[in-house]
């Protein structure tokens, strides 16, 4: 039978959100080494929620910019639109007038 050795693995445990974002609050006031002493958490940990976390945000940001940028976009093409029904209506009149 074998012996378990100290670098086997131990089940992963599950932490909730509100742990998390709790913990990363902790970890951004006092540090990550001693908040995951603090929580008896691997310092990888923290750092592997944390980037997650930034990754999230940064779709985000990026999710409003372009979202910005289709509502400009929109408001040009809407402007634009705007000057060629003018344009069409001003070609009508002068060849109107050419006649």
């Amino acid at each position: 039978m074998k012996k378990p050795t100290s670098t086997s693995k131990k089940p992963h445990k599950q932490h909730s959100h509100e742990f998390r974002n709790e913990a990363l609050k902790l970890a951004e006031q006092i540090g990550v080494a001693a908040a995951a002493r603090e929580l008896s958490l691997y310092e990888s940990q923290l750092y592997t929620w944390r980037s997650k976390q930034q990754q999230i945000v940064t779709a985000s940001e990026r999710e409003s910019e372009l979202a910005a940028e289709n509502a400009r976009l929109k408001r040009q093409l809407a402007e634009q639109a705007e000057e060629l029904v003018i344009l069409q209506k001003a070609a009508t009149y002068f060849a109107k007038r050419l006649k």
